[in-house]
């Protein structure tokens, strides 16, 4: 899978401790290399965020994305889960 992030994602992932980091640096590369593992809980998302997926990176971060098209994916946002909801 390719993975492209958006303006968005850096700005709010910048922000991210360093070992926040390092975990979303390692969960994308599994992304990268297995989409539906499951370590990752990939799961589809609904209400405002419809048509949206999202992947665990810690026990409470959540990195958002959207399939552009069957070969890549476009991450939106990071956070803690209540950050990345709202």
């Amino acid at each position: 899978m390719n993975v492209v992030f958006h303006n968005n994602f850096i700005k709010m992932a910048q922000k991210l401790s360093p070992k926040i980091k390092q975990k979303m640096a390692e969960r994308i590369e599994v992304f990268t290399n297995d989409p539906l593992n499951g370590q990752l809980r990939n799961h589809a998302l609904h209400t405002s965020y419809k048509g949206s997926y999202s992947i665990d990176i810690t026990g409470d971060y959540r990195a958002i994305y959207q399939l552009v098209d069957d070969e890549t994916a476009l991450f939106t946002h990071i956070g803690t889960q209540s950050q990345s909801y709202r």
